[in-house]
């Protein structure tokens, strides 16, 4: 019984995380701090389109934003896990930002699934 507050507390914060607008917008800096020199075009389709959910977000779409949040991490962390890495790569400094990457999605995907998930949509009557 003691776990249950534990859970619900647990849930909320990353609830909460999903629907901040800061999540996406670090990890479009961090994508495009690893794949502009050299550039790789098909990594550079994400930050634009996280921009874009900061901006929803901050426009008072927050379960839209969410819902592409969680989508877009999704996919990048599938593209970047593609490329495997070696012991040897992970500790320099692109390997660092590159694992800071794919821990940024993976709890992007998880907060803002959650946050898509549970939000709600108000429907405005005029």
């Amino acid at each position: 019984m003691a776990d249950q507050p534990a859970q619900t507390n647990v849930l909320k914060s990353l609830r909460t995380w999903g629907e901040n607008s800061v999540p996406p917008t670090l990890l479009a800096t961090l994508i495009f701090a690893q794949h502009a020199r050299p550039f790789q075009p098909l990594p550079m389709l994400f930050p634009p389109v996280l921009l874009f959910s900061s901006y929803l977000n901050l426009s008072d779409y927050k379960t839209d934003a969410a819902g592409i949040t969680a989508a877009w991490s999704g996919l990048y962390a599938l593209l970047a896990l593609r490329r495997k890495q070696g012991l040897k790569n992970k500790l320099t400094a692109r390997g660092v930002v590159r694992g800071a990457s794919l821990g940024l999605c993976a709890v992007n995907v998880a907060g803002c699934g959650l946050a898509y998930t549970f939000g709600k949509r108000e429907k405005k009557e005029d």
